[in-house]
């Protein structure tokens, strides 16, 4: 069994190196909150993120296949209305594969 000096300082530096991993981010994030780059990025990813998920929603779309194409189109016109509606990114994604995901188990079940 170790001695109680070796547990003390084993605990003394699981103690020190789990309160650096918590505080390590907050004081990296600081600096950051004033930067334009970032501010830059807060403003265009919403945009990034919907090109990405459309670009991947739609890269198997077969208009021959409506099984398959009617959710999609569904789900596409829903985001779309949704974000014209409330301009919320969050809500028309959620709401947009809600619907995606409701018709497909669904209505346009095989």
């Amino acid at each position: 069994m170790p001695d109680t000096g070796y547990l003390i300082a084993a605990v003394a530096v699981a103690v020190a190196v789990t309160w650096a991993l918590r505080a390590l981010p907050f004081a990296a994030l600081a600096p950051l909150r004033s930067s334009p780059l970032i501010a830059y990025l807060g403003a265009v990813m919403p945009v990034g993120v919907m090109v990405i998920l459309t670009g991947y929603t739609l890269r198997a779309f077969d208009p021959q296949a409506p099984d398959r194409a009617g959710p999609t189109v569904l789900a596409l016109a829903c985001t779309v209305a949704l974000h014209l509606w409330r301009r919320n990114v969050l809500l028309s994604i959620f709401g947009g594969t809600a619907v995606h995901v409701a018709l497909a188990s669904t209505l346009f079940a095989h």
